[in-house]
């Protein structure tokens, strides 16, 4: 099977959630014997993308690089959709000499010349858009990504309606494509994958006092505003720990003896260490698709406390931890006490059963095995 991945980037030339997943699903298809024609683009990387260092020597024998600048305009509003279609036009340039393959699998935007080609007549192999987590149908953390949420919303939806499928991790992501007005045997719903590296196979009791931690960047969508300002309410009442990793700037980190940050980190080993060391993940996001770091988290034994927003649903439960709304301090405040007061049996028992979920849905060799299978039934 010959599959060609239209991407907007992979991990590590191009740092995101969705450069992560296409890294990923090139990797494993290709260890699966499955031939990939991979578009993809670099994005002031210090390495050399032509190189593909990052997949073995073997994984390579599977992989065609095919490398596409991606353009870059003066900044105004809408200024990242014009650049998406103007960068499928480039893929469609190298991709109409090039579609003997079984299946196109198109990240974002990037099939959206392909699509207008393929509906004035054109003929192509069957092509599925993956837009991962559909955030802007979701809930806005404020007026302005509210704006942002709706100059995408019509071209999302006119690359969909055009497609042959459509990929979702499901929960309410799956909801939402519905929404739009996709039928459900267009829908295909695979999960994203972690390597089973990073399931810790010694998941220690619960520590007292309890230690939890936030891992991210900081970005308005993902909570940490709100859970600032719950940690400051609840610090001088009760006992615990909170960890930060990402790049939270110096002059809005909060100073008690008990909030450590550890600032960005690169080395994956370091960021396994710390979590391993935790007890709970908090995830307090507006939005999301099927965050990596919550499966991170998981694999590594923790407990985790989660917006009820994109496919979390389909990771975390009262099983292992508690699922909040977005945007409801509240509901934040009262998941934090309850995790705190969680007690050792319970918190443990939380714990082993994220790891279990993970090890038995979630590692990339059982995903991958999905992606396949419904793909050549597909075609």
């Amino acid at each position: 099977m010959k599959i060609a991945l239209l991407t907007n980037g992979i991990y590590p030339y191009v740092i995101g959630g969705m450069q992560k997943h296409s890294y990923y699903l090139t990797k494993f298809l290709a260890q699966n014997g499955v031939n990939v024609d991979l578009y993809h683009t670099q994005l002031n990387s210090e390495h050399d993308i032509t190189q593909l260092e990052f997949f073995t020597p073997e994984e390579k024998r599977y992989i065609r690089s095919i490398v596409i600048d991606f353009p870059e305009n003066q900044y105004f509003p809408g200024h990242y959709i014009l650049e998406s279609k103007q960068y499928s036009e480039k893929i469609f340039q190298v991709l109409k000499n090039n579609l003997d393959v079984n299946f196109i699998y198109a990240k974002s935007f990037t099939a959206w010349q392909l699509l207008i080609e393929k509906n004035n007549g054109l003929k192509v192999p069957p092509v599925g858009i993956n837009f991962h987590g559909y955030e802007m149908y979701q809930k806005a953390a404020s007026f302005k990504v509210k704006l942002e949420h709706l100059l995408l919303r019509q071209p999302i939806k006119l690359n969909i309606k055009q497609t042959n499928y459509v990929f979702s991790y499901g929960g309410k992501v799956t909801n939402i494509i519905k929404n739009i007005g996709v039928e459900t045997d267009k829908i295909i719903e695979i999960p994203t994958g972690i390597e089973a590296q990073w399931l810790n196979t010694n998941i220690q009791p619960s520590h007292i006092p309890r230690k939890l931690i936030f891992l991210g960047r900081y970005e308005r969508r993902k909570g940490i505003e709100e859970l600032m300002k719950v940690i400051q309410e609840i610090v001088d009442q009760y006992e615990f720990s909170f960890h930060f990793i990402g790049p939270i700037p110096e002059h809005l980190r909060l100073s008690f003896k008990n909030i450590h940050y550890h600032g960005q980190l690169s080395n994956v080993n370091e960021i396994k260490r710390i979590l391993r060391s935790c007890d709970v993940l908090v995830c307090p996001s507006y939005s999301e698709g099927m965050p990596n770091v919550i499966l991170e988290a998981m694999a590594s034994g923790l407990a985790v406390i989660a917006t009820d927003v994109g496919a979390v649903s389909a990771m975390v439960s009262e099983q292992n931890g508690w699922l909040i709304s977005p945007g409801s301090k509240h509901q934040l405040h009262q998941a934090l006490i309850n995790a705190i007061h969680a007690s050792d049996e319970e918190l443990t028992n939380k714990k082993r059963k994220s790891q279990s979920i993970v090890r038995e849905n979630f590692t990339w060799d059982k995903v991958i095995q999905k992606t396949i299978n419904k793909i050549q039934a597909l075609i």
